[in-house]
């Protein structure tokens, strides 16, 4: 594992971008991008659009080493280039950001109140490809729509199974076990989700070490002990859908943890933009979430 790379996510001096919508999100990214669905008609249109968006948006000045730590970047991504370099060598190399990759295939039906992961075939031909191709780790979502004991304690466990299949290969791996904000019981959710996290990792050889990546709580400091915890290395919030400005004041009033924004990062980034408002809109958003991740 590089340990620049490693020594940067420790830090957490500053946040991570998630670049990784996949085919499922990705009309919904180029229609608040300004690209309608009926601009593209297939789904290589579409990805070479989206990866358009996303060349764009790391190419930008704003887009650095300064405040952001790493970017989650969508398999298509990281097998592009930009100008030329692979993308992973170029976001490392160039802007000194550390590159993760998304793996998961997507979600499974809902049964006990969340959705597991589909299987994941030829993951370790992934992970192998992936770490020649200079990625630090990955990314995986599972979702929580309820506060139910069985449901959690199954995603918690597919989690940490994968995750450490994916250290097993040197790598990262950010566990994301999402819990959707809408559900009347949030609250209870989070914490069967806390405990059950730190009941797992616990049982975890101290060989091994995650990141976590969780829904912004609604108590702060909700996951103050998981960011304390020795196999945890990092853990990241995600907006879930909450707007910027309420994702980062939400942010701030947790210690410890850092941004791992999507929506919230490209909000108000459009392809009608000049080159020089959309890097002033970038610039004004990386300084605002860095700000609330440095405030914890």
């Amino acid at each position: 594992m590089n340990s620049d790379m490693y020594n940067k996510i420790k830090a957490r001096d500053g946040f991570i971008a998630a670049l990784d919508q996949s085919g499922g999100s990705t009309p919904r990214a180029l229609h608040n991008y300004g690209i309608p669905a009926d601009s593209y008609a297939s789904d290589e249109e579409m990805f070479n659009l989206v990866h358009q968006m996303r060349t764009r948006m790391i190419k930008s000045p704003a887009f650095n080493g300064d405040n952001l730590i790493g970017a989650i970047l969508f398999e298509r991504t990281v097998n592009s280039t930009v100008d030329g370099l692979p993308t992973a060598q170029y976001v490392w190399e160039k802007k000194s950001v550390v590159p993760f990759i998304k793996v998961d295939k997507g979600l499974e039906a809902d049964a006990n109140g969340v959705q597991l992961m589909k299987p994941m075939p030829g993951l370790d031909e992934m992970l192998v490809s992936s770490k020649a191709k200079g990625i630090f780790g990955t990314k995986m979502r599972s979702v929580i729509n309820a506060a139910s004991p069985e449901g959690i304690a199954a995603i918690v466990a597919q989690q940490i199974e994968v995750g450490k299949q994916i250290f097993d290969h040197g790598l990262m791996p950010i566990l994301e076990p999402e819990i959707t904000i809408t559900i009347d019981d949030k609250a209870e959710a989070e914490d069967m989700l806390r405990d059950e996290l730190i009941k797992q990792l616990d049982a975890l050889p101290d060989t091994y070490e995650v990141m976590l990546k969780l829904s912004l709580p609604e108590t702060p400091n909700q996951y103050k002990a998981l960011v304390d915890h020795p196999r945890v290395l990092t853990v990241v919030a995600l907006s879930g859908g909450y707007p910027r400005a309420q994702s980062n004041q939400m942010l701030a009033q947790n210690a410890g943890m850092v941004a791992s924004f999507s929506r919230g990062f490209s909000e108000g980034l459009t392809a009608q933009q000049t080159d020089d408002a959309f890097d002033a809109m970038l610039a004004e958003t990386i300084a605002t979430v860095c700000a609330a991740s440095r405030a914890g």
